[in-house]
């Protein structure tokens, strides 16, 4: 039997393998098609602090191996959250990490203290990376407020802290090193990139709001990079891993490259199975290869660039 339990700062997972935040609902829609104790833990769209419909559509466009969204953040707002959803996501037998975000500072700390009062929930992750509504990214691109920020929220809320990050930037260890020094137990590493698609013809975006995120296999190589430029610099902060992740192979690549965890996200809009696949297919190769813990794989390249 191959040990696939990993720890996150103080966060504890039975296994690696999570779902992105936005592309498995509430998690209760996906119920039907996967068996959700199995995972690691799961991770409901993204939370503010009072309802949003979200952008104008068309909002989703595919591209070339990815996927463009500008969703906008459309939710129930936090109340409905906690007494609609939590309740039902209390019952699904794995770690339930919540993710918010807010408009300003206090708009995350006043929801992380929220979740933080409530039981059965296992972490939070800050969206701070958004980049489909407005001031989506103006919290996450500076490190000194990605600091602050942090730093506030590990204060009103007692719970594991993830900073969800963008890759929207010039320099992520920069970011990720900010998250590190305000008190975060973990970085997700990466959210969408900003990118569009056009209608030559009709000389617009394809996309309502221009332009949206970017996520899907087209991104898994600039992602991989990051998490690997990150966990060098900083080899004490686990990392989730996330970025044209649907297959066993790229979530190892992922684990090797410095990952503690990753997340399995555009790939379930093709698969909704994909995510408990990847954990099955994870495992036996693991196996296959002689590995008895998962955790003896994270962190294990090598650059070519150094001696044998």
């Amino acid at each position: 039997m191959v040990d696939l339990n990993v720890k996150l700062g103080r966060l504890a997972l039975s296994n690696p393998v999570l779902v992105a935040s936005g592309t498995f609902g509430y998690v209760r829609e996906m119920a039907g098609f996967i068996r959700l104790n199995r995972l690691g833990g799961v991770i409901p769209k993204t939370v503010t602090l009072r309802p949003r419909a979200g952008n104008p559509t068309p909002r989703t466009v595919e591209t070339p191996s990815g996927l463009l969204n500008a969703i906008g953040l459309d939710n129930d707002g936090i109340d409905h959250f906690r007494t609609h959803h939590l309740p039902y996501l209390r019952t699904v037998g794995t770690a339930v990490i919540a993710n918010i975000a807010g408009e300003d500072e206090d708009q995350f700390v006043e929801m992380a203290a929220m979740i933080g009062e409530e039981p059965g929930v296992a972490a939070v992750e800050l969206n701070i990376s958004c980049p489909n509504v407005s001031h989506g990214l103006d919290l996450g691109i500076d490190p000194f407020a990605v600091e602050r920020l942090v730093g506030r929220v590990r204060e009103s809320c007692p719970l594991p802290i993830i900073a969800k990050l963008t890759p929207n930037v010039t320099d992520i260890v920069a970011i990720a090193r900010a998250s590190a020094d305000g008190g975060a137990d973990a970085v997700s590493l990466v959210n969408t990139f900003r990118g569009m698609a056009v209608n030559w013809r009709s000389r617009r975006p394809i996309l309502a709001n221009d332009v949206g995120g970017l996520s899907g296999p087209a991104i898994k190589p600039l992602a991989l990079r990051m998490v690997w430029e990150v966990a060098r610099a900083l080899p004490n902060l686990p990392i989730i891993g996330i970025g044209g992740i649907g297959e066993a192979d790229d979530a190892l690549e992922f684990l090797v490259a410095g990952a503690s965890a990753i997340q399995v996200g555009t790939a379930t809009f093709a698969d909704p199975t994909a995510a408990e696949t990847l954990l099955d297919d994870l495992t036996r190769k693991l196996d296959e290869a002689g590995i008895g813990r998962v955790t003896d794989i994270i962190g294990t390249l090598r650059s070519n660039r150094e001696r044998s």
